[in-house]
């Protein structure tokens, strides 16, 4: 897709996001709604963006709340922006911010708007509680009977065992398998070893950790209830440590994927204010930078179910006619490390198309990424474009690519463009 449209390229303006945390600890107590509404009005403020001037809200969530369906409405009312703006709630797994972007883009291409914020959340300290499909069922009927007999009948049904929750499904519904355990047999396809997971791992916190020392990451983080930076890095860990670390989804000695080498559960929420080129001039606004095109890509999960960006990347680069070695910086989500080197190995050796070449270490990931920054799976992608326009800006690069996988055997690639 490219973006460009009758109002000139698209621009992206400013972002910023929360702090990202680690499920169950300092945002326990804060719902969805409340860190996307703490996302959006810091936005507002750090643009320095009347809230009546945007004029649609994108937001991405995929562990829903049942209570709130449709959260992004939710967010408007919460939040600093009018009631008039309209909005609209997404779910395309850990490609769902990318998503919510590509909506955004679409409709101020088409001149249905001219300023749009797209984003993405996750609370994972606040899960729904599920039940089993039997103890369920008892439930509904119990709620629904309207006599006391029906009631002390529903009563006399259920069993201790009703009452235990059921954990949240992690597998992939077509396969089975969990996403951990689908790189598990990606790894050893294109023969990624567990030092090499390990160095990379190792390389994300200490990439975070200098980031954070010297106020990169800072520059995009709104804190909140007093926490001003990621809680997830780890600046001491090794190599060494994380050799000690025992496999979680192959148990067996053919296992290499660790906890030190995955992503996360995370907490966050991270938005993007968007517009067109010329509407961007008409306020004197300098973007950070443009959205020259993006591809979205789709696979069985039999061929890698984290492979997609082996497949997007080179699409897209062959659409834009640019190379890899054209991209000055490139952010590539790490949902595993075993993932990141598997696709690196098909851009570099050829798999569904000609390989594309190697990405230079310096140039990968410079701030570190999901394994170190966390992974609140909605809000992955708008962090990985805010995290990739700041860098260009700062380095005066030219072009940067953004890499992200998804469950369900989805990928995005996009270039961001600075001229």
């Amino acid at each position: 897709m490219s973006a460009a449209g009758p109002g000139g390229r698209i621009a992206i303006v400013d972002g910023m996001r929360t702090p990202f945390v680690r499920a169950g600890t300092v945002f326990k107590d804060l719902n969805a709604r409340d860190l996307a509404v703490h996302s959006v009005d810091s936005l507002l403020d750090h643009a320095q963006l009347p809230a009546d001037q945007v004029d649609e809200l994108i937001f991405g969530n995929v562990v829903l709340d049942p209570r709130t369906p449709h959260l992004a409405r939710e967010i408007v009312f919460a939040s600093r922006l009018p009631a008039s703006v309209r909005a609209l709630t997404i779910v395309d797994n850990c490609i769902t911010g990318t998503s919510a972007i590509a909506v955004a883009m679409a409709d101020i291409q088409t001149g249905r708007t001219d300023v749009g914020i797209a984003g993405g959340v996750e609370s994972l300290s606040n899960p729904a509680v599920l039940f089993t499909r039997a103890a369920s069922r008892k439930f509904v009927d119990l709620a629904a009977a309207r006599s006391f007999g029906e009631r002390l009948r529903g009563l006399l049904r259920l069993r201790p065992r009703d009452f235990w929750p059921e954990a949240a499904a992690i597998a992939e519904p077509s396969t089975g398998l969990t996403m951990g355990e689908h790189c598990e047999l990606m790894v050893k396809q294109w023969s990624v070893g567990r030092s090499e997971q390990d160095a990379l791992a190792c390389r994300s916190h200490h990439n975070a950790h200098a980031a954070t020392q010297d106020g990169r990451l800072g520059a995009e983080i709104a804190a909140l209830d007093g926490i001003d930076r990621d809680g997830l890095i780890r600046p001491d860990t090794s190599v060494e440590q994380l050799a000690k670390l025992q496999p979680v989804f192959d148990r067996s000695s053919t296992g290499t994927i660790t906890a030190g080498s995955s992503s996360p559960l995370t907490d966050g929420a991270a938005c993007v204010l968007l517009m067109s080129e010329q509407r961007a001039q008409r306020e004197g606004r300098k973007p950070m930078a443009f959205i020259k095109a993006m591809v979205n890509a789709s696979i069985d999960p039999a061929d890698g179910l984290l492979m997609g960006p082996g497949v997007a990347v080179p699409q897209l680069l062959h659409e834009t006619g640019l190379t890899l070695a054209d991209m000055d910086v490139v952010e590539m989500h790490e949902a595993f490390a075993g993932q990141v080197l598997c696709n690196l190995k098909a851009w570099e050796l050829g798999w569904r198309s000609p390989a594309i070449g190697r990405v230079a270490p310096e140039r990968l990931n410079p701030l570190g990424s999901s394994i170190a920054v966390g992974h609140p799976f909605a809000a992955t992608g708008v962090r990985i474009v805010v995290t990739l326009a700041n860098e260009l800006e700062r380095r005066s690069g030219r072009y940067g690519l953004v890499s992200i996988c998804g469950a369900g055997a989805t990928a995005v690639a996009m270039i961001l463009e600075r001229t």
